[in-house]
Formats: structure tokens, C-alpha cells, sequence
């Protein structure tokens, strides 16, 4: 099962990758129900050892520029429809390389850890062939005809060392301001009559809120086995490692469907509102 998401994590070709990692995702179906015997043995995953690279496989499109260098289009026009849902589409195609590296890259955790990564990482790859194939089929434009930035994984690089930091920074805060951002996109969508595109998103935001509620359950759970707070921790590892600012509005109905409180919500817009505007 980590052999194949390690395959899928390096290949370049996107259509190879959600090829892989469909295959990952079998061989940890097939898996799984005995994870649930009391009897199985132990552990059922492999994973006595790390899986690394440095950066994982992309193809040589689209170009990746720094975020304030990417051109930005309205929704109004034709171009501006199709270089938003490129963008979205991007953003899935790194989410499937995220969820691998967080497959590959940690060893000797709970077999479910794997399980429920490679599950996400098969959904991301779901996700991004709806909109590739819509991008395709609705504009005539292919996954890399427009510019890109890199931010998702320059994230993931700075957690490499640590899953636990991983889970804070990369589910708790990226996946999760898709949460804030998708519904707003979806309706302007919808409002520009591109009503295949709104559908996609609505399967996309349900599944989001799963994968950060994926992500929320296990960096509660290793926080707990390290004698960490949980809020305290985020926040000093939000500022160790200059992460996004989480910006209101926050979808706060998906969030607490997501693993988040209404305390921790609270908290987030109160330090929000205190920080000062230097980003």
C-alpha cells in the first residue's frame, strides 16, 4: 500500500498519479477490514520506515511563479471562468501529492493513519480529474495552460521534520481555508452560469471537511500522546514557522463539522483581530 502512494507521490504525469494512487487506495481496502479483528496481527501496514522525496512528481506545466506573480482574472469572462477553476485544479493535484507525503514521509504510526491518508489522497485525485476533465470539456483548456505558485508544498517542506507539525499547519490551516473560500467561488460560479463547475465544488467542499477533520482528529490524538495543548501548540507553531494568517470569515459550520471548536473558532478570530496588519 506505501509502495504504491510512494509510486504515485513521484510520478510526474497526472494521469498516471491518480492511477497509482487508486491503486494505493485498493490495496489498503483490501486491507483494512482486519484492521478491525481483534485477532488481526500487528501491524498491518508496513511502515517501520520513511518514504521520502524532496519534491514530488509534476509535470513541466503549468509554470510555477511566486503567488503575487500569478495573474489574476475575474469571473466574469470566459478566460477568467476557466483560469479560476485551473487554479482549483492545482490546488487539488498538490492536495494528492500532500496527502501521499503524509502516507510516505512519517513512519511507525497507527495502521489507520495510513489508511485514512491514502483515502484522502484517492479523493484529492477524484477531485482533480472532475475538474481537469471540466476545464477540458467546457473551455478547452488543459491542466498547466495557465501559470501556477507553489505555496501548498512549500508548506509541506517546512513540516517535513515532524508529522505532528504537519498536521497543525498543513490540514488545520491550508485544507481548512478551502473550507472559507469554496463556497464563495462556488456561487460566483453559479452566477456566471457555470453551474458543472458549482456542483464540483459542492462534492469538493464535502469532502474537505472531511480530510480536515481527518487531519484534526490525528493532531488532537498526537498532541495528547505528547502532553501538548493542542490550541497553545498550533499557535506557537503557526509563528515558528511564519504559516498563512487565518483570515475571517471563517465557515464556521463547516469548521465545527471539521473537528474545530467554538471555543478554538473564537480564539482564532480574537488573534486575528489583535495581529497586527503587517502581512
Amino acid at each position: 500500500m506505501r509502495a504504491l502512494a510512494f509510486a504515485a507521490l513521484k510520478e510526474s504525469d497526472p494521469a498516471q498519479k491518480v492511477m497509482l494512487t487508486e491503486q494505493a487506495f485498493a490495496a489498503a481496502s483490501d486491507s483494512k477490514p482486519n484492521a478491525l479483528k481483534p485477532n488481526a496481527p500487528k501491524p498491518l501496514v508496513d511502515a517501520a520506515h520513511s518514504l521520502i522525496v524532496e519534491s514530488p512528481g509534476r509535470p513541466a506545466k503549468p509554470e510555477l511563479l511566486h503567488p503575487a506573480r500569478v495573474p489574476q482574472r475575474g469571473a466574469g469572462s470566459v478566460e477568467g471562468r476557466a483560469a479560476m477553476i485551473h487554479a482549483i485544479t492545482h490546488i487539488e493535484f498538490n492536495a494528492i501529492n500532500l496527502a501521499l507525503d503524509a502516507a510516505c514521509r512519517f513512519a511507525n504510526l497507527p495502521d489507520e493513519y495510513y489508511f485514512d491518508w491514502i483515502t484522502v489522497a484517492k479523493e484529492e485525485a477524484y477531485h482533480f480529474t472532475l475538474l481537469a476533465q471540466h476545464l477540458k470539456q467546457h473551455y478547452g483548456r488543459d491542466y498547466g495552460d495557465f501559470a501556477a505558485h507553489d505555496g501548498l508544498w512549500a508548506m509541506a517542506d517546512k513540516t517535513r521534520h515532524d508529522v505532528l507539525t504537519r498536521l497543525a499547519l498543513v490540514p488545520r490551516i491550508l485544507e481548512a481555508r478551502g473550507l472559507d473560500v469554496t463556497p464563495a467561488m462556488r456561487d460566483k460560479l453559479r452566477h456566471h452560469g457555470d453551474a458543472g463547475a458549482a456542483a464540483i465544488l459542492d462534492l469538493i467542499l464535502r469532502d474537505e471537511i472531511g480530510h480536515v477533520a481527518i487531519g484534526n482528529r490525528w493532531y488532537t490524538r498526537l498532541c495528547a500522546e505528547r502532553g501538548m495543548e493542542p490550541m497553545e501548540t498550533f499557535e506557537r507553531l503557526m509563528r515558528e514557522h511564519d504559516a498563512p494568517q487565518i483570515r475571517p470569515p471563517l465557515n464556521r459550520p463547516a469548521r465545527l463539522a471539521g473537528g474545530f471548536s467554538e471555543q478554538e473558532l473564537a480564539r482564532l478570530e480574537a488573534r486575528f483581530a489583535a495581529a497586527p496588519r503587517t502581512r
